[in-house]
């Protein structure tokens, strides 16, 4: 059974925004997640800023994780600068990450931040191919999903766009080409796109819990209502859950998100540490009669297997 929480960082205890991926080289499954820094001196909000990318890893099916540092490897100019909410696939031998980037430390959420494309063979030589041109520079939280018909979709927060999710279409995932406003119905961030129960979902972070969206074409989308938008009774968890990553085996969803145990609300210049620290956590949802459920007090029987 997995543990709750399912991991905290033992470096800042702020770990957010995860993704899980299978590691073919070491066969674990890691989680890579924003290490925020929540005991960093500084003014508003630049605690979330200056950020690398942590690993949790897990040889055993996620049940039990071990920290095991950052991703090495990323920066490409002098100074502390940020990455925010990896998205990593695997294709064609090769891990493909987006995540988001931002120069320097800020201490509002305003400013420039782009997606930036690494690739590697091993999650640890990461050759970085630049940023996307998405049409803005205002973009965060990648999210890739292949399309049925060959080539794949990116959605993205766009935040000059109203804080909304748009798309970009590419053959290689190289090269992108933006195709307007992918979700509107209300400002969110953090899409996470997965295939269950022979629908597409979406799962957005509404800062209200987790909005979720079903499509038959990765192109319409319509809202679902909300998981994780009440308090659990797990330890750390009864606040609602932020920017998820999904794992699908078989008919069940294993959805990971973050929690700010000691908060309600969003971050503001009074933070302390109770307020800011994060837990990562998992719980499983399930598609019936085309809708998805999720009861984050079930306990979660954790076993997954190596992806294919």
């Amino acid at each position: 059974m997995a543990d709750a929480p399912l991991f905290r960082d033992p470096t800042h205890d702020g770990a957010a925004d995860p993704v899980a991926i299978w590691n073919r080289r070491t066969s674990e499954w890691w989680l890579v997640y924003t290490n925020r820094r929540t005991t960093a001196p500084g003014p508003g909000v630049s605690w979330v800023y200056g950020t690398d990318l942590g690993v949790a890893a897990s040889a055993d099916g996620g049940r039990t994780w071990t920290y095991r540092g950052t991703l090495p490897g990323l920066e490409t100019e002098w100074g502390r600068n940020t990455f925010w909410a990896p998205e990593i696939i695997w294709h064609d031998g090769l891990y493909h990450m987006y995540v988001s980037y931002i120069r320097g430390i800020r201490d509002d959420w305003n400013g420039a931040a782009s997606i930036r494309h690494y690739t590697s063979p091993d999650l640890l030589d990461w050759t970085h191919h630049g940023a996307l041109d998405l049409g803005s520079d205002r973009v965060i939280d990648a999210c890739v999903f292949p399309l049925p018909g060959g080539g794949w979709r990116m959605w993205f927060k766009d935040d000059s766009h109203g804080s909304l999710t748009c798309a970009a279409d590419s053959p290689d995932l190289y090269h992108w080409r933006t195709t307007g406003l992918a979700v509107g119905h209300r400002p969110h961030e953090g899409p996470n796109v997965f295939e269950l129960g022979g629908h597409y979902w979406m799962l957005v972070d509404e800062w209200r819990g987790q909005g979720v969206l079903r499509s038959d074409d990765l192109t319409t989308w319509e809202h679902r209502g909300l998981i994780l938008d009440r308090p659990g009774s797990r330890p750390d968890d009864a606040t609602i859950g932020l920017h998820a990553d999904v794992v699908v085996q078989g008919e069940t969803a294993y959805v990971f998100y973050f929690t700010h145990p000691g908060r309600v609300g969003p971050a503001t210049d009074d933070d302390t540490y109770a307020t800011r620290r994060s837990s990562l956590q998992v719980a499983a949802a399930r598609v019936t009669d085309g809708t998805l459920h999720c009861d984050r007090d079930e306990p979660v029987h954790l076993d997954l297997a190596p992806a294919p």
